[in-house]
């Protein structure tokens, strides 16, 4: 589809630039205060959890399998906790330990074991000199941002419909020692979308790295946040594993953060016998055990894998109409224009925008002007760094249908405005 901004005469655009900037001053006079910054529940649906916290009381019975969850021990977590984030990612629940909130901590956790103590016998990270770690792109900030604190290279791979560019992950994994890790959000990735193929995940499986210590990090945070029947499947990547006669190369995370109330519920991750014997002695240093009582709490409230089904269609129901709005209002205001791109997820919590080569930094800057908050242009980019400077995470979840509809007005105002200006100064150039 043609660029309709280059379509247009000299006059023509003028013209148009003076309508945008019309509507932007009018926009500036509402003094706006709208978020759509990170991927946060709209307190619609945090309400859902509210009956969690009715699960406990002073006369509560606290044990859990024989395990007092009001006292010190069982540091790998809750027996149901295990078992129930165990159902949730097709392991056994010896393999799998749960910690505290959201888990990002836990990936914190792990990374650190690696970097201070080193993985599998091998020799710590910062003693190895460089450190490599692949980043699919546009991937998640929190991921980049992590690995960056420790001074580890990330590097950005690109991402495709069907996830990383898998001949690119081999060719460096498996020639690189200094690759010691990939970052991975394999089902409805943050921001595309996406959901991994058999393919590439059976290839991740396959994997046979140069670096011993090297691990994949499978951030599977959105495992159970369908939006819409059918929804996409993944294939566990432990069944993968077990196919290609593999060990000791998957950290899969997840946690409650978006199931029930954000930074107050349980994040796990799940491993081979021997990492996760490896993380538990590790971690024994530095916590006695995780709050129990949330746990307790947890596994109380969401009972098994098909009860978190159940529950997780109440979010949906909650979440699918402000997606369904966000593509609605882009499609009606950009999709003739040929301007700008967007994804149409089946679930998680994000859409992906692209406009034109050069404009997500002033299309942020000036939605941010006009009172819209956006996730940093770049930030989707290791080093917030985006080549093309084209892509934007949009967030729907948080604001109301309200401001929702109010912040996409201001925003698709902004990329067209942005789209006008470019063409205006290439013809001045």
């Amino acid at each position: 589809m043609s660029n309709y901004y280059q379509s247009l005469t000299d006059s023509q655009l003028d013209l148009e630039l003076a309508v945008l900037e019309q509507q932007i001053s009018e926009f500036r006079s509402k003094n706006l205060t709208l978020d759509m910054a990170r991927g946060k529940p709209h307190s619609d649906q945090v309400d859902l959890s509210r009956p969690l916290l009715d699960m406990l009381s002073s006369s509560a019975d606290f044990i859990d399998k024989g395990v007092d969850a009001a006292n010190y021990g069982c540091p790998e977590g809750l027996p149901s906790a295990r078992q129930l984030a165990a159902e949730l990612l097709g392991v056994a629940p010896n393999r799998v330990l749960v910690g505290d909130s959201a888990s990002l901590s836990i990936m914190y956790d792990v990374i650190d074991n690696a970097f201070t103590r080193g993985i599998g016998g091998c020799e710590p990270w910062y003693k190895q000199g460089k450190v490599t770690f692949l980043c699919p792109s546009p991937g998640y900030d929190r991921h980049f941002a992590l690995t960056a604190s420790f001074g580890i290279q990330n590097v950005p791979i690109e991402l495709g419909e069907d996830g990383p560019n898998m001949d690119e992950v081999c060719r460096l994994v498996e020639t690189d020692a200094s690759v010691k890790g990939i970052w991975c959000v394999p089902k409805y990735a943050n921001p595309t979308g996406i959901t991994y193929s058999d393919e590439v995940v059976r290839r991740f499986a396959s994997l046979k790295p140069a670096a011993p210590d090297f691990r994949v990090y499978w951030d599977n945070a959105y495992c159970v946040h369908d939006l819409v029947e059918p929804h996409d499947e993944l294939l566990n990547i432990f069944d993968a594993l077990e196919e290609a006669g593999t060990t000791n190369l998957v950290y899969e995370f997840a946690s409650t953060s978006k199931i029930t109330i954000p930074g107050a519920g349980m994040s796990w991750v799940a491993a081979s016998d021997d990492d996760i014997a490896e993380l538990a002695a590790a971690f024994s240093f530095h916590r006695v055990c995780p709050n129990k009582m949330v746990q307790l709490a947890h596994v109380r409230f969401l009972q098994d894998a098909q009860h978190v089904t159940e529950h997780m269609k109440k979010h949906a129901a909650l979440a699918r109409p402000r997606f369904e709005l966000v593509c609605s209002k882009l499609e009606a205001g950009l999709g003739t224009l040929g301007i700008a791109s967007w994804t149409r997820p089946q679930g998680g919590y994000f859409i992906s925008f692209d406009g034109p080569v050069g404009s997500a930094q002033a299309i942020v800057s000036l939605a941010a002007e006009l009172g819209v908050k956006m996730t940093s242009a770049g930030a989707t980019w290791p080093y917030g760094k985006d080549p093309r400077d084209t892509n934007i995470r949009i967030a729907p979840t948080f604001p109301s249908m309200e401001e929702l509809s109010q912040a996409l007005d201001v925003f698709i105002v902004c990329v067209k405005y942005s789209a006008a200006r470019l063409e205006k100064q290439s013809r001045q150039a």
